[in-house]
């Protein structure tokens, strides 16, 4: 039998994300550089939204979103590694078609 591949479809208001790789060192506005491993206050974290279940209405794939690292599951699928959270567990996201926002941009 041949390697048959399935494809991810998430559920409900689940979504699955990857963590965007420039979350790791950080720079401070004096240009000092902070290691990704130095404990600072609960930090968020901004992802990149690969899936979304059949019940998101605010989020779509493409879209970043904010939201605690810590408090998700952890999955890998082909040796990549993906956050699956629901919904109202993002805090915000970042698009570019908007209705309308904060008037900060990344």
């Amino acid at each position: 039998m041949p390697d048959v591949k399935l494809e991810i479809q998430m559920l409900h208001d689940r979504i699955m994300v990857r963590i965007s790789p420039e979350d790791g060192e950080r720079r401070s506005s004096g240009g000092i550089v902070i290691p990704a491993t130095a404990q600072m206050a609960r930090r968020l974290a901004w992802g990149d939204v690969h899936g979304v279940g059949t019940s998101v209405r605010h989020v779509k794939v493409g879209d970043r979103v904010l939201f605690n690292p810590e408090d998700q599951f952890e999955v890998e699928v082909q040796g990549q590694t993906y956050l699956v959270m629901r919904e109202r567990d993002v805090h915000a996201t970042a698009t570019e078609r908007t209705d309308h926002g904060t008037g900060l941009y990344l």
